[in-house]
C-alpha cells in the first residue's frame, strides 16, 4: 500500500512583538487548516486516524521550533511536524522590534492500494 496526497494547505502567521518563532509556527499552521475539510471521510467510509499528515513550517531559525508541540495542535491523523528555514524576520529600525512571519504547508494523506482507494 501507499499513501496519495489528497490535500495541500498553506498559511501565514506572524508574531509582531515577540520575536515568538512558535507562536508564529503555531499560527501558520491554524491559518492553513482553518480553509479545509475532508468530507471524504464520511463519504467513503475512511477512519480519521488512517490519514497521515505531514506540516512543514517556515522560519528563519527553525531550532526555536518544538515540533512536537506544534504537532499536538493538529486535530486529526497520525502527525508529523518538520522546521526548516524559512519565513522572515523583518526588523523595525526604529523600535528595535522584529516581526517574525512563519510559512505552513499541511499536507494529507491516505491509504491507497494499487491506485484506488482502500474502503474501510
Amino acid at each position: 500500500m501507499i499513501d496519495q496526497r489528497v490535500i495541500i494547505e498553506m498559511g501565514m502567521g506572524n508574531d509582531l512583538h515577540g520575536m515568538d518563532y512558535q507562536k508564529a509556527a503555531a499560527r501558520a499552521i491554524e491559518d492553513a487548516i482553518r480553509h479545509s475539510t475532508l468530507p471524504i471521510f464520511d463519504s467513503i467510509g475512511l477512519d480519521h486516524s488512517d490519514m497521515r499528515v505531514q506540516v512543514t513550517v517556515g522560519v528563519q531559525d527553525p531550532a526555536q521550533i518544538d515540533c512536537a508541540a506544534l504537532a499536538t495542535g493538529l486535530p486529526r491523523g497520525q502527525v508529523t511536524v518538520l522546521a526548516v528555514k524559512g519565513g522572515l524576520n523583518v526588523p523595525n529600525p526604529e523600535t528595535g522590534d522584529t516581526a517574525v512571519i512563519a510559512t505552513a504547508a499541511v499536507e494529507a494523506f491516505l491509504p491507497t492500494q494499487h491506485g484506488k482507494w482502500r474502503l474501510a
